[in-house]
């Protein structure tokens, strides 16, 4: 039919062909109707059925992968965007299926599709390293929401970890947007990893204090605290002779939110206890002798 309509397009353009009046257009239509009708009816039919198929699929891929994934404890996020991105890809090899029922050639098709798919992929191929960077962090947790991470030079609180960067809020309260393959590709400290932490602490006290006295009144002031745990062992010993001071440490185990307050208040209290035993906290010094010399 295309055919006979391109020879009637041509004669009617050129002044010296034959020309075609209304009837054998008409009759031309309706031979091609009779002869190719039938055929074209079918590809039509099948099209449509291929088409109403494949969106039938997509839908209950869909719905399926984002209720597995939810299932699991995967992130709605990461969910809802990969369940979206296997729906277009069914309805895009449906749609090729169904442009194959006319005739076309459906590999030079998806060559091309292919070919521009991969220039598209090299443009952006930094946003898709994000954006892989992104699904493994959601897929495989290194830190949630809420943890306090050190990671890509950045350190504070996470607040939203979405698919092609993470939201952090640091201690002075600075928004900063990391892209995920920064932070994937490097190492992560995550100091909610786990539920207890080990303060580590040291104090210094002076040569002429006495130090069993000044380890009794620190261990005092752990076994009083109900925030510092049994289990593990809190450990204070003498860990360095050093210029000005005898340094002892103090290494208590607590629960990870308690791990600042633990601190702050031991500090605190520590002085407030050597104060008022007599045991002297030095700071450094420099002694310097000086001895006169006759001429």
């Amino acid at each position: 039919m295309l055919a006979f309509l391109g020879q009637a397009a041509a004669a009617g353009a050129d002044s010296t062909a034959v020309n075609i009046t209304d009837a054998d257009f008409w009759n031309g239509v309706l031979t091609y109707l009779r002869d190719k009708g039938p055929d074209l009816g079918l590809r039509v039919l099948g099209a449509i059925l291929i088409f109403w198929i494949g969106r039938l699929v997509a839908g209950k891929v869909r719905d399926g992968m984002k209720k597995v994934m939810v299932s699991r404890n995967t992130d709605a996020s990461l969910a809802g965007f990969v369940s979206s991105l296997a729906y277009f890809a069914i309805i895009a090899f449906t749609v090729i299926a169904v442009v194959g029922q006319f005739g076309v050639e459906t590999a030079s098709l998806i060559a091309i599709l292919g070919a521009a798919g991969f220039a598209v992929g090299m443009a952006l191929q930094g946003t898709l390293a994000n954006f892989a960077s992104g699904v493994m962090i959601l897929l495989f947790r290194p830190f949630k929401a809420g943890d306090f991470i050190e990671a890509a030079g950045v350190k504070g609180v996470v607040k939203e970890i979405q698919v092609f960067s993470t939201t952090v809020a640091t201690p002075d309260n600075i928004r900063i947007t990391v892209p995920n393959g920064a932070l994937f590709g490097g190492t992560i400290q995550n100091y909610n990893g786990y539920e207890t932490r080990r303060v580590d602490m040291v104090m210094g006290i002076g040569y002429d204090s006495d130090i069993g006295k000044a380890m009794e009144i620190i261990r005092g002031l752990l076994d009083a605290d109900t925030r510092v745990l049994k289990d593990p062992a809190h450990t204070v010993a003498v860990a360095e002779l050093a210029d000005s001071s005898v340094n002892i440490v103090v290494r208590p185990w607590v629960n990870a939110a308690d791990y600042w307050a633990v601190m702050f208040d031991f500090y605190k209290n520590c002085k407030e206890a050597f104060d008022e035993a007599g045991i002297e906290i030095p700071f450094p010094q420099t002694v310097v002798h000086m001895q006169k010399t006759s001429d």
